[in-house]
């Protein structure tokens, strides 16, 4: 049958026979494609995985002229360059789709969205997290119970928590029991998140215009707490925190309320600082000093009372340390120049300026602690002397790491970093406190 099929073909076409014009353009054409089909097997790139490409390639450098006329005729106008024109979009040269992106490129792209994706979730997470901290930078909230602990700013519970732990160890008597335990948890909770909370609501609540300049995400002055709200707030936490102390003298059967005594001195301290006329806030100095001293000696002061006793030489080596509470609370104030110059209060960046400032605050951090740490080598406590000298050093460090080079920018990263060595450092001495006035009982 294919042989019957052949000779009809072969029939047809000597029948309709093309002139031999026609006929010779055919074979220029063929032998044309012949040699470039030649060209393109010499350049090809060995070895490549084009099997296919490279068979057809072969096939027609292998195509006589003759068979080519022959091709072209019967082809119906379709020449032998379209039927070797590669299939599927391949390239002969190229080796893939043309116009299409490579697959290293694709997963570049994928892994750079991914990158920018995990970095929107981690900087959420973060103002979140800032956010329940009551520190700059965080997120916007309508849940009343995180904007009630925003305003508390839990960031500065933990010196006074930590001072309460230093006036214990001081004291001497402190013993791992249930019942010191508990006394110190209550003494911490008063100091911490109760004072520290009334103290920190209302200096925002007087301060709701200055915030206003400065930090306008704050809850009171972007309005995401009513002003109702904020005054329930203050004075729930004062009296819990006098309820507390009140507590504490009765479960310390002490004669004299010193812890009632020592708290209604504090709160009234925190009120001046914050509230007109008085308001210490603007009195430069003063006013820094005063925060300072509430920070270190006042929870100092409480925790040793409630283990032992007061004596005036601990609370003059504490009234001193609270220099360096001065430098912390000069700290605080470099992100709010621009608010307190324009409500007129004259802080410690205001008055002497930026460069001035930032060297008052170091200086006053650093020269408080080598002072104490010489005072304790000179009560014999050389030991606790070496261990305060050696949590100084990191905190020079980040100051000329972060806070010097730029203090506005850089007051958290400076604080985050330096703070824990500094709250170290009051333990210690608080530590080498306690030995001593044990080394004076035996």
């Amino acid at each position: 049958r294919s042989a019957v099929m052949f000779r009809h073909l072969e029939s047809c076409s000597h029948r309709h026979a093309r002139p031999a014009t026609e006929q010779r353009t055919g074979n220029m054409a063929a032998m044309s494609l012949a040699s470039s089909a030649h060209a393109l097997k010499l350049t090809a790139r060995p070895p490549v995985a084009h099997a296919r490409s490279a068979r057809v390639v072969r096939a027609a450098s292998a195509v006589k002229p003759a068979s080519s006329a022959g091709v072209v005729g019967l082809g119906g106008g379709v020449s032998l360059c379209h039927q070797l024109r590669p299939t599927s979009g391949v390239t002969m040269s190229a080796g893939r789709p043309a116009g299409s992106p490579s697959r290293a490129s694709s997963l570049r792209i994928r892994a750079m969205a991914e990158e920018a994706a995990n970095k929107k979730n981690e900087d959420e997470k973060g103002a979140g997290i800032k956010q329940l901290l009551g520190v700059r930078g965080g997120s916007q909230t309508d849940n009343i119970w995180k904007i009630r602990l925003q305003l508390t700013k839990p960031v500065t519970w933990v010196p006074l928590i930590w001072g309460v732990m230093c006036g214990a160890a001081a004291s001497g008597h402190y013993t791992w029991t249930f019942d010191n335990v508990g006394k110190a948890l209550l003494c911490m909770v008063m100091s911490g998140p109760l004072l520290t909370g009334y103290t920190q609501t209302i200096n925002d609540w007087y301060d709701r215009e200055i915030d206003a300049i400065n930090e306008p995400n704050r809850p009171i002055p972007s309005g995401a707490i009513s002003e109702f709200d904020v005054q329930v707030q203050i004075y729930v936490l004062l009296f819990s925190g006098w309820a507390a102390a009140v507590t504490l003298d009765t479960w310390c059967e002490h004669d004299f309320p010193i812890v009632t005594i020592l708290v209604l001195f504090g709160s009234w301290i925190s009120y001046i600082y914050s509230a007109p006329p008085l308001k210490l806030k603007q009195e430069g100095w003063r006013g820094n000093y005063a925060l300072g001293a509430s920070y270190i000696a006042l929870p100092w002061w409480a925790g040793q009372a409630v283990f032992g006793e007061l004596s005036l030489d601990v609370m003059v080596l504490t009234v001193l340390y609270s220099i360096a509470g001065l430098g912390i609370a000069i700290v605080n104030d470099f992100k709010s120049i621009e608010g307190d110059r324009q409500c007129g209060l004259m802080s410690l960046p205001v008055a002497f300026g930026i460069e001035k400032a930032k060297w008052i605050c170091v200086g006053s951090i650093d020269a408080t602690q080598l002072a104490v740490a010489g005072y304790l080598r000179l009560i014999g406590e050389v030991g606790y002397s070496n261990m305060l000298l050696a949590l100084i050093f990191p905190q020079i460090f980040f100051q000329f790491k972060f806070f010097l080079p730029d203090p506005i920018k850089n007051d958290v990263k400076y604080q985050a970093s330096a703070q824990p060595f500094l709250v170290f450092g009051l333990l210690t001495t608080g530590l080498a406190w306690g030995h001593h006035i044990n080394s004076i009982g035996a």
